[in-house]
């Protein structure tokens, strides 16, 4: 499934559309850290062509540092990134159809302080293991270390995130680690402390949240914190959230056990929520 080229002005990033025939809905996709807009067409159960059929047209790029666009590999800010969010926001914004927002992992935390800072347009927020609670179980001379590090050697490797960690299905893991687009490589410090700072910062604005909102995660998850996720859905004021935790879930849902049923709760969720 080939995409259409998209450029979002103002961010040097490559962006991608596939296109639905009769659109119900725009979605715009975040990838996570070290991977790319192209990874959620063949795996993530076929994420991006089963919500094009679904009638959804959606929009994606590659952040910064990831996939075909330009920057140091997998080294980002995340200010940075919630201002590239923003823009291609922007640029969506005049399309008759309802604007959803969807992010993983690093995405997640991306997509949530983009809503979070302006929810205008917006018409709902799917989150996929989010990284919403960054380092909290650090020491905090780390948490207090971190910036610092990120400023003097922001490509330095850090933490080891572990392909293991991704999935139960052995095959959905050998995929991840041949996969020669990815960024195999350890967090560098200033994505991650960037990450720490940008999670730690936002829990104040969550408490204003009324966007309609779907959260899954994996019980299991030791990449992401699921408490991250609990404890968001419990903060927003929205009247309309659902928080899904797969029991022995790993980080990558769509690409686990439970791959289906997860990616049937998003299409379906998305199908009500664009029926207004």
């Amino acid at each position: 499934m080939q995409p259409q080229r998209w450029t979002v002005p103002g961010a040097p990033v490559e962006g991608f559309v596939w296109p639905a025939a009769t659109p119900r809905g725009t979605v715009l996709l975040s990838h996570g850290v070290g991977e790319y807009a192209g990874r959620y067409v063949e795996r993530y159960h076929a994420l991006i062509p089963t919500l094009v059929q679904a009638g959804f047209s959606v929009y994606s790029f590659d952040q910064r540092g990831h996939g075909t666009s330009a920057g140091r590999p997998a080294v980002v800010d995340m200010a940075v990134l919630v201002e590239d969010h923003l823009k291609a926001r922007e640029a969506l914004r005049g399309l008759p159809d309802p604007l959803f927002l969807f992010g993983h992992s690093m995405g997640g935390l991306v997509t949530a302080a983009s809503a979070a800072r302006d929810p205008r347009g917006v018409a709902g927020v799917v989150l996929s293991s989010p990284a919403l609670l960054v380092g909290e179980h650090e020491p905090a001379l780390v948490k207090r270390l971190a910036p610092l590090l990120a400023r003097v050697a922001p490509g330095l490797p850090v933490t080891d995130l572990g392909t293991g960690r991704l999935s139960r299905l052995a095959d959905e893991v050998a995929a991840y680690e041949a996969d020669t687009v990815m960024y195999h490589g350890r967090v560098p410090a200033l994505t991650g402390a960037s990450m720490l700072t940008l999670s730690a910062s936002l829990w104040p604005r969550y408490a204003q949240w009324t966007l309609p909102t779907l959260v899954l995660h994996g019980t299991a998850d030791q990449i992401t914190n699921p408490a991250g996720s609990q404890r968001f859905t419990d903060t927003i004021r929205s009247a309309d959230k659902t928080l899904v935790l797969e029991d022995g879930g790993y980080h990558e849902l769509l690409n686990d056990e439970c791959r289906g049923r997860v990616r049937g709760v998003i299409v379906d969720w998305l199908q009500s929520h664009a029926a207004g």
